[in-house]
């Protein structure tokens, strides 16, 4: 039975701690036939049509440490993300995450639509354990960052999918948080709001505790991060200092694409 502790707490414990992490999908409830193909391709399903998408994770993320998640698509990175934010309850092991939460995954998918900004702002506040008061007096510099205009008192169901992502960001990165969990949710979007985006990651990483960064974009990981892990099949195959470990996957990626490469050239020859 997986077991789940969210506490602030002044003592020694890390502030993350996973433990016999495993996350199980059946894929038998799956109409998602894509999914089920490449399950069966990398040996992760059994018999029962069940699938790890992440297996026996032993995971310590200490005060003050950054930690990138690299690997392949379909590693498990976004699945780890989202038992840390609890979006996902893991099928078995332990999970524990002290202090405050900011999550910065799927931008603006708890807003209800037929709530303007100025709502929908202070509804996630309350989900976010920020004081009403608190919330009010952060608005203005919240829908200022969001760069709405006029859109800030229509309802967000008028926006376009840019000014969502711009009005989550802004109010996920509005608290002082003691996790931060990103996801690449800089990847798209528009450039002038993507550069000033990134100054404000960049503080909220100095201030907080704990950080786990999943990113495809090595550079950033190594220059931001302080250590690295690799995923892949569901469990970590590689961890230590940033440089090191994105270092190695970078030698290991380009040994694999050549090896690709030379394996397309045989198959032409042959035809």
């Amino acid at each position: 039975m997986a077991q789940r502790t969210r506490s602030r707490t002044n003592g020694t414990p890390p502030p993350i701690l996973l433990k016999g992490l495993g996350v199980q999908y059946d894929l038998r409830l799956s109409k998602k036939r894509k999914l089920r193909d490449t399950v069966l391709r990398d040996g992760r399903h059994a018999q029962s049509g069940k699938f790890w998408a992440l297996r026996e994770v032993d995971f310590t993320v200490a005060a003050g440490e950054s930690v990138a998640v690299i690997g392949p698509n379909g590693a498990g990175k976004s699945t780890m993300l989202q038992v840390l934010a609890g979006i996902l309850e893991p099928s078995v092991g332990t999970v524990e995450v002290r202090g405050k939460i900011a999550t910065l995954l799927q931008l603006g998918a708890g807003f209800d639509p037929e709530l303007n900004a100025r709502e929908n702002t202070l509804l996630v506040g309350e989900f976010l354990g920020v004081p009403h008061r608190e919330m009010i007096r952060r608005l203005p510099a919240i829908l200022e960052f969001a760069d709405l205009g006029e859109f800030a008192d229509a309802e967000v169901r008028t926006y376009s999918s840019g000014m969502r992502a711009r009005l989550g960001f802004s109010v996920a990165t509005s608290v002082e948080p003691d996790v931060l969990l990103l996801d690449e949710v800089l990847s798209t979007g528009d450039a002038a709001f993507i550069e000033k985006s990134r100054g404000r990651i960049m503080e909220l990483m100095k201030r907080a505790r704990a950080i786990v960064f999943v990113t495809h974009d090595l550079d950033s990981a190594a220059n931001f991060c302080t250590r690295a892990i690799e995923l892949d099949g569901g469990r970590i195959v590689a961890d230590g200092p940033a440089n090191r470990v994105i270092a190695a996957y970078k030698k290991k990626m380009a040994k694999r694409s050549t090896m690709a490469a030379r394996s397309g050239q045989g198959v032409r020859r042959g035809s």
